[in-house]
């Protein structure tokens, strides 16, 4: 069955996980030690990359740390939620991508999502580096690998273990697409 990357089910889905990627920072907020360190926006970001497709992956990854930002003021709008909107971009369309390129086995899930973790996390590395530039403020290796990896490995654990479980439910239940016809 092919449908189109904007059909109403994809829509629906992509406004459902914009909501999610605003409302699940509160609840791991509740834990100071590591909340933050959980990534609670990634999850449906990269979610939405594997039921919607790569180009709404993207829109909701951009959309929903500057949204989240312009509501509650957290992640602050610069350079954080800044950061932020271009990696979860990535994230988003890295897993679509990924997903649909790549055979629908269990193990392109993980595939998938290791690379756009990859990804993303390069992105922000890069971004990160020109908003330093543009503050005059210093951006180092250490802080690239402190805030990609080192303050991340919660976050990339629970992604790894809540993720492809979600994305093959979905797809037993057919809201993962197999094959989705390109259209703008």
């Amino acid at each position: 069955m092919k449908t189109s990357y904007f059909s109403t089910k994809n829509l629906v889905f992509a406004g459902v996980f914009i909501a999610l990627g605003i409302v699940l920072p509160f609840f791991t907020g509740q834990i100071p030690q590591i909340g933050s360190m959980l990534l609670p926006m990634h999850i449906p970001v990269l979610l939405c990359g594997f039921v919607c497709g790569w180009p709404l992956g993207l829109i909701v990854g951009f959309i929903t740390p500057l949204l989240r930002s312009a509501l509650f003021g957290m992640p602050p709008l610069f350079p954080t939620a800044l950061a932020m909107a271009f990696e979860l971009a990535a994230y988003g369309a890295l897993s679509g991508l990924c997903y649909k390129i790549l055979r629908k086995k269990v193990s392109t899930v993980y595939l998938s999502l290791i690379l756009s973790m990859i990804g993303g996390r390069i992105v922000w590395g890069v971004v990160s580096l020109i908003l330093s530039t543009i503050a005059g403020t210093l951006f180092t290796w250490q802080i690239f690998a402190g805030g990609a990896v080192l303050n991340a490995v919660p976050g990339i654990i629970l992604q790894l273990v809540v993720i492809p479980p979600i994305v093959l439910a979905l797809k037993r239940a057919r809201f993962v697409p197999g094959d989705v016809k390109e259209e703008f």
